[in-house]
């Protein structure tokens, strides 16, 4: 990692200080809601320079804070800080849709109704289910398969990843490339989901949306024996 006071010794002009920006920002998005001083450590830059381009963010109405929830005993200070994108600071990272899908997909209902949509949505979800599908269902485990998903994610423009927690796997996706046509026809985030289950083999429980406001798209993955072949579980 790069020394966090040369960093910022050797800002000589805007350009530099827009991509370190940016580079906060992207943290923010893929990790959020993340304090400032994992921020800092990841980038290897220092906590008050990593502070001011939040603040900002922030000032920009690109990101928020929260505070962090407290277990236990309350100590001395203020909580931590989490900081997350909003919609608008996720906007600086492009969507592969706007207002022209919307338009496409209203009128699409009206001639052929939600059916027509929901193979439309179909349709979209089977390219990356057949483009990944060999190297998803190669795994044995589902935190093996649920990481293989992750990348193939990212690599579509979601910025993925997987994480362990007690009762499975989740899969969180930090970016979603068509959220603001989603909002207004979930049938691309039900076939979506439907495609996880068939990828990894085993039935997934979406928790959250971006499409529906969340801060991430959550998907739960639970320990069950898996399917080779994907499908219900083995």
């Amino acid at each position: 990692m790069k020394n966090a006071g040369s960093d910022f010794a050797a800002v000589p002009h805007q350009g530099h200080d827009g991509r370190t920006r940016h580079s906060v920002a992207r943290l923010l998005l893929e990790q959020g809601p993340v304090t400032a001083a994992a921020v800092a450590e990841t980038l290897g830059l220092s906590p008050t320079a990593v502070r001011r381009h939040i603040d900002a963010l922030v000032a920009d109405g690109e990101a928020v804070s929260r505070e962090a929830s407290r277990r236990g005993a309350r100590g001395r200070g203020r909580p931590a800080k989490l900081f997350l994108l909003t919609e608008q600071g996720r906007a600086r990272f492009g969507h592969a849709y706007d207002d022209l899908a919307v338009a496409a997909l209203r009128f699409l209902a009206e001639q052929g109704g939600e059916e027509a949509v929901r193979a439309f949505a179909q349709r979209r979800v089977s390219a990356f289910v057949d483009q990944h599908r060999a190297t998803i269902v190669s795994r044995a485990e589902p935190a093996e398969r649920a990481e293989a998903l992750a990348v193939a994610l990212t690599r579509e423009g979601y910025a993925a990843s997987a994480r362990h927690v007690n009762t499975g796997e989740q899969l969180c996706q930090h970016l979603c490339p068509v959220a603001h046509v989603a909002a207004e026809f979930p049938q691309l985030c039900e076939t979506e989901t439907a495609a996880f289950a068939d990828l990894l083999g085993t039935h997934v429980q979406r928790l959250a949306t971006i499409a529906r406001g969340d801060a991430v798209c959550t998907t739960h993955i639970p320990n069950t024996p898996l399917n080779n072949t994907g499908g219900e579980p083995a």
